[in-house]
């Protein structure tokens, strides 16, 4: 069965719009990495500030890969990732703080 990986993001209400922006922009970033099946960016719609990002992955092992490889690059701003500002600053992040939940699928259901 496969994992499943929640980044849970603290985003003031100020950066909201922000932080879309940036994973919109993010153009297949994730979905070409072997062993991905699933990304979701979850809004909160009342009594939180946190996003979750929601992947799904074959294995472990490919999450690992993928965070060590173009993961790594994108956040460290060598592969063209979230896009740093001119003369090659970085941005201010958009979330103030983060938590990465691990899962692993022991059932699953689908539309009949």
């Amino acid at each position: 069965m496969s994992i499943v990986k929640i980044n849970v993001l603290t985003v003031p209400a100020e950066q909201r719009e922000v932080l879309e922006q940036r994973f919109a922009a993010r153009g297949g970033a994730v979905e070409n990495s072997d062993g991905f099946e699933w990304f979701e960016l979850l809004r909160p719609l009342e009594g939180t500030d946190q996003y979750l990002v929601y992947t799904r992955w074959r294995s472990e092992e490919d999450f690992q890969a993928w965070m060590n490889g173009s993961m790594k690059a994108a956040h460290q701003g060598t592969s063209g990732g979230e896009g740093g500002a001119a003369g090659g600053e970085r941005p201010k992040p958009a979330a103030t703080g983060s938590t990465l939940w691990s899962f692993e699928v022991v059932q699953q259901a689908s539309p009949k």
